[in-house]
């Protein structure tokens, strides 16, 4: 039976991503590779500091859920098999196909070009074109490296860790936090900050060992109520108390009131899309087909858009957001669209393999 609470919260998390794109890029908190403030007002910065915390943390663990349920009915082969054409190749083989794209407007934006000599040669730039479209695809070149160490650590442990964890309680699952906490601390890339090999990792496991489990899930669904009342106490005082930071670096990022309101957040909204939405409708078992796609492609739509806007019109702030808000979202299912119907390049950019037709 298909977990519909699950579809939702990823592709729901997905939109969230976008909406915090959009503002990102014309934030007033940070200007590394954005454009930066167009408007005098800038309350929606706030937003960033609501959804930053736990929205990637909520989404690897969703990842390591969907590897147990995998797995359940797989074998190893086929997992590493699909992982690596739905995870690794786009992420890796597509950034020489087309992400390169992502990585001439990432440039532009940030008047990188400017900084290098004339001299350079023209397959040098190109490179590092390349490797700047990386863009939003370092979430899925994690997921498939912790998708490796899950195998590796399934062969060492032979299930045991999956029989002890289907006993996790309410209590357990608030003292987990402490653990998630000491991830956040280790692991972490100086330069790219991103790349949070410790926290997100160990989420990755525990939706692999722990959330999985169906008498977890009943646990949070249980106590969404209050977990959701929490997360919003949580939320709301971490805005305050360090807005105008930089919330995506130490010590703001891995601070023990950020790990608290992310790791509660998480809880809750697992506990909350069980009790509510665990059913589906037109309109979502779209976004569900769509979101990947919306994932891979809407920063392109939104840097490209957001860089033509304010490099060759005069429009007012508030118009500009709204047009790259709605180019982003409607950009980035078109370019889906486009890139899923062209044979091989749907293979390199989107992990889609050539559909078998029944005889």
């Amino acid at each position: 039976m298909r977990k519909y609470y699950i579809d939702n919260i990823r592709w729901t998390t997905i939109v969230l991503v976008v909406l915090y794109h959009v503002i990102y890029m014309f934030n007033s908190i940070t200007n590394e590779g954005v454009i930066g403030p167009i408007t005098s007002f800038h309350g929606q910065d706030a937003i960033q500091y609501l959804l930053y915390p736990w929205f990637m943390i909520l989404l690897f663990i969703i990842s390591g859920m969907c590897a147990r349920f995998y797995l359940n009915g797989h074998s190893d082969k086929e997992f590493l098999k699909v992982r690596t054409r739905k995870l690794l190749v786009p992420s890796t083989i597509g950034l020489f196909v087309f992400q390169w794209i992502q990585g001439y407007f990432n440039m532009a934006i940030s008047h990188a070009f400017t900084s290098f000599p004339d001299t350079m040669p023209k397959s040098a730039l190109f490179f590092i074109m390349i490797f700047s479209g990386t863009g939003v695809l370092w979430t899925i070149q994690l997921m498939w490296i912790f998708s490796i160490l899950l195998l590796l650590v399934r062969k060492i442990e032979k299930g045991r860790l999956v029989k002890i964890a289907e006993n996790t309680n309410m209590a357990v699952l608030l003292l987990l936090g402490v653990f998630v906490w000491g991830s956040a601390q280790i692991l972490n890339t100086p330069i790219i900050v991103v790349y949070r090999f410790g926290i997100y990792g160990f989420c990755f496991l525990l939706g692999y060992y722990v959330f999985a489990h169906e008498s977890v899930i009943k646990q949070l669904e249980k106590f969404c109520i209050p977990l959701l009342v929490a997360a919003g106490v949580l939320g709301v005082t971490y805005t305050v108390l360090y807005y105008g930071e930089n919330y995506a670096i130490s010590p703001v990022v891995n601070s023990p009131l950020a790990i608290a309101y992310a790791w509660i957040a998480c809880l809750a909204i697992l506990g909350g899309a069980k009790h509510w939405w665990d059913k589906t409708n037109g309109f979502a078992s779209f976004m569900t087909k769509k979101s990947f796609g919306l994932y891979v492609f809407h920063y392109l739509a939104l840097s490209a858009t957001a860089y033509g806007l304010v490099t060759y019109t005069s429009l007012p702030g508030i118009a500009i957001y709204g047009i790259t808000g709605i180019a982003s979202f409607v950009g980035g299912i078109l370019i889906y669209e486009i890139i899923s119907r062209i044979p091989a390049v749907r293979w390199c950019v989107l992990g889609i393999k050539k559909e078998k037709k029944n005889v």
